[in-house]
């Protein structure tokens, strides 16, 4: 298990010594050999950081961002052999790594791209057929609890992380201003959609993440905003297909 465990540490640490005991098939030392393995998963895992994160890319730059996916790599190893996976500690690596705490926003727009992969990759469901909604009574409605999709997924940022995100990716306009946003990822059919949310949305859909009754999230939204507006929130999530049921209860 120790040697297991130097093998790893040393393959994503160019700065540690190869491991002892190495040999190649002719059973002489298998040093230069180990170092292209070791260059080879760098590369990999660097590559598989810069699919993922695009835009964190774009933000802080090509050059920039090799380097510190250098210095991310070296302190997290992939846990799971599928490399599309890779990256999930990023958002909190952001926080912490000194050269980008005074860009606040770019742990967010990380959440944000982790999303989209997650989203991505997420098992299909059948939407909710919108007219099921119309066939309840409006009391026996607050009762109930809106089940979401697998590829559904919400951040609540406290700037403007969407509009970040859009204005990198998109062409959209830079936010004037670094103001809280929510912001909704969706697959309404094959490519996740990047949303952000009117007031008072995204305190109800993390409520309705919460198995939280209608009613009761429908409250919780109103307290958040006075301007939370439940015909346009539901229509959204119904268009987006990220209702797939509605039970009663609590499960």
């Amino acid at each position: 298990m120790s040697r297991q465990s130097d093998f790893a540490q040393a393959i994503l640490n160019p700065d540690l010594p190869v491991p002892e005991g190495l040999r190649n098939p002719e059973g002489a030392p298998a040093g230069k050999r180990f170092s292209v393995y070791r260059n080879n998963v760098a590369v990999s895992l660097s590559e598989a950081l810069e699919v993922t994160f695009p835009v964190i890319r774009k933000l802080v730059g090509d050059e920039f961002f090799k380097a510190m996916a250098g210095v991310f790599l070296r302190q997290h190893q992939p846990d799971s052999p599928v490399l599309v996976f890779y990256g999930a500690e990023m958002p909190a690596f952001l926080e912490g790594f000194q050269p980008v705490t005074h860009l606040g926003y770019l742990p967010d727009v990380a959440r944000i791209e982790l999303a989209l992969c997650r989203s991505y990759h997420a098992a299909d469901t059948p939407p909710l057929d919108p007219t099921a909604l119309q066939t309840i009574a409006p009391d026996d409605l607050l009762k109930t609890h809106l089940h979401l999709a697998p590829s559904v997924h919400l951040i609540r940022s406290k700037w403007p992380a969407g509009s970040i995100f859009h204005a990198n990716s998109s062409g959209g306009a830079l936010p004037t201003e670094m103001h809280p946003e929510d912001i909704l990822i969706t697959r309404p059919e094959f490519d996740p959609r990047v949303t952000i949310l009117p007031p008072g949305a995204g305190a109800f859909i993390d409520a309705l993440f919460n198995n939280t009754p209608l009613g009761d999230a429908l409250k919780q939204a109103t307290i958040t905003s006075g301007n939370f507006d439940l015909t346009e929130t539901l229509g959204l999530l119904l268009t987006a297909g990220a209702i797939t049921r509605i039970s009663e209860g609590t499960k």
